[in-house]
């Protein structure tokens, strides 16, 4: 795995007015990363991913991309920073009344100086690389709900984009749903060659598919360990951060008489 770093975040505190959410976070996201932003409820992780992608300004520090401190430049630039990444929400966040080839195509057409069929053309592969090869002309209301996450997905990959951001993407998917969509978000990373950033408290999906992290803590408001998710889970030694990895292992132990 590549040690360039793609995003730096220096000295961060987010806050709403007065109330201070986190403060003092540093960590660094290398190229190709499938770096996870992980952490109990209400500790500030889909604020984190606001401020990741410019939609929230950072009460104090800086979020640098390849170098370049984001909230130092000029619009125009940050525009072209934005550019560079996509987005998955949620929800999937896609126009219930609109097909899944014109959500995909939403982007490209606003971007882009492709002709009508050039765009279809673009739709379809990106589609076709998410597994819904043929569901084009289909609305959001005739999928399942894992269908349109990977709509979603293919909404986001539409601009070819250098880092893409997941919040939360295997909210209300079955565990079956959420391994597909986990080994979907492999495959993107290695034929793409993103980086990937994932807003989870899934532990299925933290283990399988991260290889970095940050650790977010609501009641210190700072981040209290960062590294793979792995080698935390062996190695750190923060209470809390053990008891967010090994969450229901207990449950289980005590079940089964081990």
């Amino acid at each position: 795995m590549s040690t360039e770093p793609h995003i730096v975040v220096k000295n961060l505190t987010m806050a709403y007015g007065s109330f201070v959410l986190q403060r003092d976070l540093d960590f660094t996201i290398n190229r190709g990363d499938v770096f996870i932003i992980m952490g109990g409820s209400g500790c500030g992780k889909s604020t984190l991913l606001r401020h990741l992608v410019g939609l929230n300004v950072p009460a104090q520090g800086q979020i640098l991309y390849d170098g370049t401190s984001f909230w130092d430049v000029e619009p125009a630039e940050r525009d072209r920073i934005m550019k560079r990444i996509g987005i998955l929400y949620q929800s999937g966040a896609l126009w219930s009344s609109m097909t899944l080839l014109e959500n995909v195509a939403l982007p490209i057409g606003q971007y882009t100086d492709l002709n009508p069929n050039q765009i279809r053309e673009l739709c379809s592969l990106k589609l076709a690389l998410v597994g819904l090869a043929g569901f084009e002309d289909y609305y959001p209301s005739e999928i399942s709900g894992g269908m349109r996450k990977r709509a979603g997905l293919a909404r986001a990959m539409a601009l070819d984009p250098d880092i893409l951001f997941f919040d939360e993407p295997s909210a209300g998917l079955d565990p079956i749903s959420a391994r597909l969509l986990d080994d979907l978000i492999l495959e993107l990373r290695s034929s793409l060659g993103s980086t990937v950033v994932v807003v989870t408290h899934e532990l299925a999906s933290i283990f399988a598919i991260g290889n970095n992290s940050v650790f977010l803590d609501a009641e210190a408001k700072t981040m209290i360990a960062s590294g793979n998710p792995k080698t935390l889970l062996s190695e750190c030694r923060n209470e809390t951060v053990h008891r967010f990895l090994t969450r229901g292992k207990d449950d289980d132990h005590e079940q089964t008489g081990k």
